[in-house]
């Protein structure tokens, strides 16, 4: 078919910075101009004969085909955005005008890649988003998720990973996805750590990964790192999707150290800066919690209530760093003593807390409690000496002892101060009907 006079001068179309697309009604390119080539990445001999639908991105076909019947039942089509995929596998953001030409049967289109404008659009967003991201995650992980759908939007995070330094300069991966389940990238983040600076790494081989690592910064510090990793036969990452993940990342530094800030804060008001256990705050959370689940189904719940005897003779004798350690130790051998769904407070000097939820029978606090004697027991080597610190623990049960909280709490320390005061090792709470 000869083509319309205008077409056929090609020099003339060949010098216009938009792309001309003429497709016949089966859908194939009939004739393109040079800014093809430029855009797409395919030369015009490899468009020519070519479907058009299969340029077009997997999400966009629908409705591309669409626009194109709606153009050849005689609407002129101006401003439709769609998405192609070049031959190098990126992907181009086009806008078309296009008309129904009758006559020869044909659709001719004007093309011009927006991709640029698309990209600033997307960053943009993405620093909103990401500025607004710490306020909605709950916790670093959570928020790590939405960083790299995020991300995403800019350049392909499949494979996402995030590399954070404490201060020791230890290294971990707070966040880590991978396709095959590849082990996180530990020398390439130790690198990008060590120097502050960006890396791209592109595939050597057909069947190798490319890499795309950035440092994270807050101020002067580099506080970690995050990369990308496109698999083989996948599009690699470019320079120019390095210089748009290091412009985002500070962003995703800002967010991410918001993020562990708070985690630092929650921690600091939930537990104990000296032994690493829930506090008084935390425990009566979780007291409440597991009442609440007592009630429903019918169970116990036990809380055992511990002083150390004679603590205030390590302090005054051995200094208080020695009864700050003997505190860590008594916590450590506490935990060893109760199952992982039990609590384990310390809620004063040398007084802590052991929350026992969904207990079958009474007695099963009064097991726990002569295995935390046993095992506190124990002698301590401390400041060139070994101590035996025992512990006077009350125990109090619910229902029998208490029904809210407060009840329970206030039966278990009375139960322990009578211990204390008579010698024993153990005591019951007194029920409602002795007290």
């Amino acid at each position: 078919m000869p083509l319309p006079p205008i077409l056929a001068r090609r020099a003339f179309l060949d010098l216009l910075p938009d792309a001309i697309c003429v497709v016949d009604e089966h859908g194939r390119f009939v004739f393109v101009s040079a800014a093809c080539e430029r855009i797409f990445g395919y030369t015009q001999e490899e468009m020519i004969g070519r479907a058009m639908i299969d340029l077009v991105a997997p999400e966009d076909r629908a409705r591309t085909l669409q626009a194109a019947a709606d153009i050849m039942a005689g609407e002129h089509k101006l401003n439709f955005e769609n998405s192609y995929v070049r031959k190098d596998g990126r992907r181009v953001h086009i806008l078309w005008s296009a008309r129904w030409w009758e006559s020869d049967r044909l659709r001719i289109a004007v093309a011009r890649d927006i991709t640029e404008r698309k990209r600033t659009d997307a960053t943009q967003a993405a620093l909103y988003a990401l500025s607004e991201a710490a306020h909605a995650a709950s916790d670093l992980p959570a928020l790590c998720a939405h960083i790299r759908l995020i991300i995403d939007s800019l350049v392909p995070a499949n494979n996402f990973f995030v590399a954070t330094v404490d201060g020791d300069g230890v290294l971990s991966f707070p966040y880590s996805i991978d396709e095959h389940r590849a082990a996180p990238p530990h020398a390439l983040c130790s690198e990008v750590v060590r120097t502050g600076q960006p890396q791209l790494h592109t595939a050597a081989t057909p069947d190798a990964c490319s890499w795309l690592a950035v440092p994270l910064k807050a101020e002067d510090r580099t506080t970690g790192a995050l990369v990308l990793k496109s698999m083989p036969g996948e599009a690699g990452y470019t320079d120019r999707d390095m210089t748009l993940l290091h412009f985002v990342s500070t962003q995703v530094a800002t967010a991410i150290e918001r993020m562990q800030l708070l985690a630092q804060l929650k921690r600091m008001a939930q537990f104990d800066e000296l032994t690493g256990l829930p506090n008084r705050a935390l425990l009566r959370d979780r007291l409440d919690t597991a009442l609440s689940a007592a009630r429903r189904e019918h169970a116990h719940v036990g809380l055992l209530y511990l002083d150390l005897d004679r603590f205030k003779e390590v302090n005054d004798t051995l200094g208080h760093a020695t009864g700050d350690r003997l505190l860590q130790e008594t916590a450590q051998r506490l935990k060893r003593c109760v199952r992982d769904a039990d609590t384990v407070a310390r809620v004063g000097g040398d007084e802590f807390v052991v929350l026992l939820p969904g207990i079958l029978q009474p007695e099963d606090a009064l097991v726990v409690a002569r295995k935390i004697r046993s095992t506190l027991g124990q002698p301590v080597a401390l400041g060139g000496r070994h101590l035996t610190v025992l512990p006077s623990i009350g125990i109090a049960v619910y229902p029998d002892h208490g029904e809210d909280a407060p009840a329970l709490l206030e039966a278990a320390d009375q139960a322990m101060y009578r211990a204390k005061h008579s010698g024993d090792d153990c005591r019951w709470a007194d029920t409602a009907d002795e007290r």
